[in-house]
């Protein structure tokens, strides 16, 4: 697993490098193509617009974005991992691709997207892929500390900072995730919705802690396009304050 990740890690690195080598813009479209704000969006808004047709809709429509059962799903449960999805997804595939672009350049992006994608196919927890995807994961988590919880940080500012910030910091901390709790804290705060909480991955329910524990926990379809407003202030404030960087 080290050496299979390692080799990889190394692979996008000079990827990256040789590509630099084409100068600012083609920098600048590479980056732009490795983003994924828009596909975001329109992923979880489909959801919003299947759940109003039906609830089997909504079923069909999440199970593409998430890796638990949907099967059993109601209304409220598609529309809390539509935006569970929504809150971990602008982290790792909008905000920490950006920042490593700051950080590293082409080579920073290439690297944490590589690796990112190694732990979304062998990284998971399960006995088939320990071995093989552990450090993909560990390196995947490393990657994703400061991105988390500056994504959590802006939802929370452009959300109103409602919510005491001592708070998403518990909840976060409380997550199964040393990562995707931050996202997910901070836009359950924003919405006034409870997330995370139990669900079943491969026939087997885990009873997995609650964020935001007291807030309401009946979500629909109205609660994924507030989401999606709050996909998009995010977005235009990261570019707010990664413009300038990139400049400089």
């Amino acid at each position: 697993g080290v050496a299979m990740v390692a080799a990889l890690v190394l692979a996008a690195y000079a990827l990256g490098w040789v590509l630099s080598l084409g100068g600012p813009v083609v920098q600048v479209v590479v980056a732009a193509i490795l983003l994924a704000q828009k596909s975001l969006v329109q992923h979880v808004a489909a959801v919003a617009d299947a759940l109003r047709l039906s609830t089997g809709d909504g079923r069909r429509m999440v199970a593409r974005i998430v890796s638990r059962e949907t099967g059993a799903m109601q209304e409220s449960d598609i529309a809390r991992a539509a935006i569970e999805s929504a809150s971990e997804n602008l982290s790792d595939g909008v905000i920490a691709p950006a920042f490593w672009f700051l950080v590293g350049g082409l080579p920073g992006i290439l690297v944490y997207k590589i690796v990112n994608t190694a732990d979304s196919m062998v990284g998971y927890r399960t006995e088939r892929h320990e071995a093989f995807g552990w450090a993909a994961a560990r390196l995947d988590d490393g990657l994703n500390l400061i991105p988390a919880r500056l994504t959590a940080l802006m939802i929370w500012a452009v959300g109103g900072a409602r919510g005491d910030w001592r708070a998403i910091v518990a909840d976060a901390n409380r997550h199964r995730s040393p990562n995707a709790g931050w996202p997910e804290a901070a836009m359950s705060r924003a919405l006034g919705v409870a997330l995370a909480g139990p669900r079943v991955y491969d026939g087997h329910l885990r009873d997995l802690a609650w964020v935001n524990g007291d807030a309401r926990r009946d979500a629909g379809a109205d609660d994924i396009d507030a989401a999606v407003r709050l996909l998009w202030r995010t977005w235009v404030l990261a570019l707010a304050l990664c413009l300038p960087i990139a400049i400089l």
